[in-house]
């Protein structure tokens, strides 16, 4: 039995690991979320170590985006707050307001799954790694869909 291309491709999309939320005020959506048994709230580590593959722009974009995050049973839910800028965080909250940005997904192999989403015809917006192999791809699909950013993600050696 012959196994089609789709079916010898990792499957991209299908373990979710985060939906991301940006927001005008983190410390207000903090509240008003622990407010509600979710929580607790942690600030993200420095993002400094994933700036390797981005421009100048999206380095000074990137580094002034304030994020926080909690665990939850099955997914771990992440607040952004972005500064006036050039980030598509920032483009996000003045075109739409606050809402759900994107939704990560975990990958093995992130640079063999970025290049199989090439394959399929999506166009990287950004991306990050670490030495360790642990980063992120964002893709443009925005526009597509429900107006949301798909990301793949990998956690890394350590």
């Amino acid at each position: 039995m012959t196994m089609s291309n789709n079916m010898a491709q990792p499957k991209l999309f299908n373990d979710a690991h985060h939906v991301c939320i940006i927001v005008r005020d983190i410390e207000k959506a903090t509240k008003y979320y622990e407010s509600l048994g979710i929580g607790p709230w942690k600030d993200f580590p420095s993002l400094e170590p994933y700036l390797g593959h981005l421009d100048e722009d999206g380095k000074s974009a990137y580094m002034s985006l304030h994020y926080r995050f909690a665990n939850l049973n099955n997914i771990q839910l992440q607040l952004c707050q972005p500064k006036e800028g050039k980030s598509p965080q920032w483009k996000f909250l003045l075109e739409k307001g606050e809402g759900v940005y994107h939704i990560g997904f975990s990958v093995e192999d992130l640079d063999a799954s970025e290049k199989v989403a090439q394959e399929i015809g999506l166009e990287v917006r950004a991306h990050g790694r670490r030495a360790d192999g642990a980063g992120f791809t964002y893709f443009e699909t925005e526009n597509e869909g429900a107006g949301v950013t798909l990301e793949i993600r990998a956690a890394g050696l350590s």
